[in-house]
């Protein structure tokens, strides 16, 4: 036999295990159906298992302070009511977004979005008909500017009154969520456990333009984000350990692994991401390469999941509570 045939057989390493079928039932939960996927050798179903398995890790892990990331077109769907869940349930400490999800997520609370929309459809025959396209999401433009406009004028008025004239975006969403009676809403839970909400980019939506508008007529308001600079480095430097579930690239998922680079990087991470690294995009960038950085920890649990995160997600937080409710 040839030295390169023996060199390639001695590269095989026989302790892997051996891929199992994925038995599917009318019994079937969705943990068993992940657990199963585990076991199943590949491709991406594989990874996300091992997502579950990091999460439930995580959130067992008592001493563990956990982020949770993601970009606002997904709170234009279904999805929201996955993230809702999340923060209802306290499976974060602390949320880190972009401008848009409030925007969405206080239009949402008071008006409809529209389904069965498609990607292809003409943009110039929605913005006469006046319609708003996110994707295949259809927006009703009097569902969205003008609305977002009435409430986020009345939250800043009231916040000036109250002499909070230098909010930072983490007091913002707080008051926003106390505004919000709607129980569908993640900005309303977030108030109400507490959970600090996050948006370095504060100025890049209908929010932060409405924070600006209303800067017109007070020339004394101003937005503090270096509070929420502050308020980010003491949640991190207290950890003990660190662990994020991060969806989407972007400024959300950046300023979640910068801040953990001062701590000796993430203990525990998941990341579900559809972009490819070949651009050298922090979006497609995995996680390993998060640990060149100091971002990630060298020996973290930790994962990157390629897929579309409103196909996946309510099946990994689904089979994420049904764990931690089982007694073991």
């Amino acid at each position: 036999m040839p030295r390169s045939s023996v060199a390639r057989r001695k590269k095989v390493p026989p302790e892997f295990p051996p891929v199992e079928d994925i038995q599917v039932s009318e019994n079937s939960s969705v943990s068993d159906i992940l657990t199963m996927m585990g076991n199943s050798g590949g491709f991406q179903a594989r990874y996300l298992a091992e997502a579950v398995d990091i999460l439930e890790s995580m959130e067992r892990d008592k001493e563990c302070t956990k982020f949770l990331s993601f970009p606002a077109a997904i709170i234009s769907t279904g999805a929201r009511g996955v993230i809702k869940e999340m923060v209802k349930r306290k499976l974060c400490d602390a949320v880190i977004t972009t401008c848009g999800t409030l925007d969405h997520d206080v239009a949402r609370s008071y008006k409809y979005y529209q389904s069965g929309g498609e990607f292809t459809m003409d943009d110039i025959l929605l913005e006469k008909k006046g319609y708003h396209r996110l994707g295949n999401v259809l927006i009703s433009t009097e569902n969205y500017g003008p609305l977002v406009e009435e409430k986020i004028q009345k939250v800043l008025s009231a916040m000036y009154d109250r002499d909070e004239k230098a909010p930072s975006s983490r007091m913002l969403c707080q008051r926003l969520g106390e505004s919000i009676a709607d129980e569908k809403s993640i900005l309303h839970w977030a108030a109400k456990n507490n959970i600090p909400i996050f948006v370095p980019g504060i100025t890049d939506g209908a929010v932060g333009s409405q924070c600006w508008l209303f800067c017109q007529t007070h020339r004394d308001f101003r937005l503090d984000l270096l509070a929420d600079e502050q308020a980010i480095s003491e949640i991190v430097y207290s950890a003990k350990r660190s662990g994020a579930f991060m969806m989407g690239g972007g400024i959300s998922k950046h300023h979640t692994i910068w801040w953990n680079q001062f701590r000796g990087g993430l203990d525990y991470a998941v990341y579900i991401t559809s972009a490819t690294e070949q651009d050298g995009s922090l979006s497609g960038a995995q996680l390993r390469e998060a640990i060149s950085w100091g971002k990630v920890a060298p020996k973290a649990k930790q994962v990157t999941v390629f897929g579309e995160v409103t196909s996946l997600l309510p099946f990994v937080v689904t089979a994420l509570i049904q764990r931690l409710a089982s007694k073991y």
